[in-house]
């Protein structure tokens, strides 16, 4: 058994209306015989009889009656379904799912946002935050269209990285702490301070272990934390020093003076996708307003900070 198909619909619900297969044919621009042969076949689909002819007139039969109120709502859901996508199509609406980390969520989205509600206002960005190694794999598994994360990370072979800007790090230091007159700081400097780093499984903690690493040091942190706000907040209380991404500070610190690093250190940010995903408009607009938000933000960066 076949299933209805929405023209059998149309054709059979024209009849319901007009009364005969004719007139119905005439106000669906088709020939008489194309429209009986559509209300043979759904007949057929159905197993049961649908019209019948009473005083000259095409009208449902028991089963035709309890039909139409289906056909009606198959048809009105095609035309929502028709309309939805014309708005996707037209640019007036449009969904994308970005997974990225916390820092970025917080200081590089809101411009990004920002920048896309001015281009296309019903473009509906869905955000999820969590560490990278999760993030990764709702993009593998389909569950995220795209992920901003740090560089270096373990791609699985579905996916594909492009970088979109280089963020130095640098160190974050309370008051109480700071160097006078060194315009930068080395690892040898902050391995002799209380120090205050990501968690061990963060990407960005990875690079700074190996930074210290380079100098012959291993880094003894006195906290470890997931959350870089509160690591903001725990240096300028004077409870240690950090390394931290310059796209986390924004500007100043109350309480606390930020330092380049000696050797320069950086971490790269990059977007994420499935190698086979299809980068329609909507997506394309997000990629497009990130690289554009990240080439200020590794020009911004280049300039040391200043003392306060």
């Amino acid at each position: 058994m076949h299933d209805p198909s929405l023209r059998q619909l149309r054709t059979f619900l024209s009849v319901v209306q007009t009364g005969g297969v004719t007139a119905a044919a005439q106000m669906l621009g088709l020939t008489q015989p194309a429209a009986s042969q559509q209300l043979r076949e759904l007949e057929r689909a159905m197993g049961v009889r649908l019209l019948e002819r009473v005083s000259g007139r095409s009208v449902p039969t028991a089963a035709g009656r309890a039909l139409i109120e289906p056909a009606r709502r198959a048809q009105a859901a095609v035309e929502d379904a028709r309309a939805v996508t014309a708005a996707h199509r037209q640019g007036e609406v449009g969904r994308v799912r970005l997974g990225t980390g916390a820092t970025a969520c917080i200081h590089l989205l809101p411009r990004v946002l920002d920048r896309l509600h001015d281009q296309m206002p019903g473009l509906e960005v869905i955000i999820a935050t969590g560490n990278t190694r999760d993030i990764l794999q709702r993009v593998e598994e389909g569950d995220l269209d795209v992920a901003l994360v740090t560089l270096p990370a373990a791609l699985g072979r579905s996916l594909t990285s492009t970088r979109i800007t280089t963020d130095p790090l640098v160190a974050l230091l309370p008051e109480s702490m700071m160097f006078p007159g060194r315009p930068s700081l080395t690892a040898a400097d902050l391995e002799r301070l209380p120090l205050i780093l990501y968690e061990a499984e963060a990407n960005t903690r990875v690079i700074i272990d190996a930074w210290f690493r380079r100098a012959g040091l291993i880094p003894r942190p006195i906290m470890e934390l997931g959350s870089v706000e509160a690591i903001k907040v725990l240096v300028a209380g004077g409870r240690g020093c950090s390394v931290l991404p310059s796209l986390a500070l924004g500007g100043d610190v109350q309480g606390a003076v930020w330092r380049p690093l000696r050797p320069a250190l950086s971490r790269q940010l990059a977007v994420v996708l499935r190698k086979e995903k299809v980068v329609d408009r909507d997506l394309g607009r997000l990629l497009c307003a990130l690289k554009a938000n990240g080439a200020p933000l590794t020009r911004a960066r280049k300039t040391a900070p200043t003392s306060r």
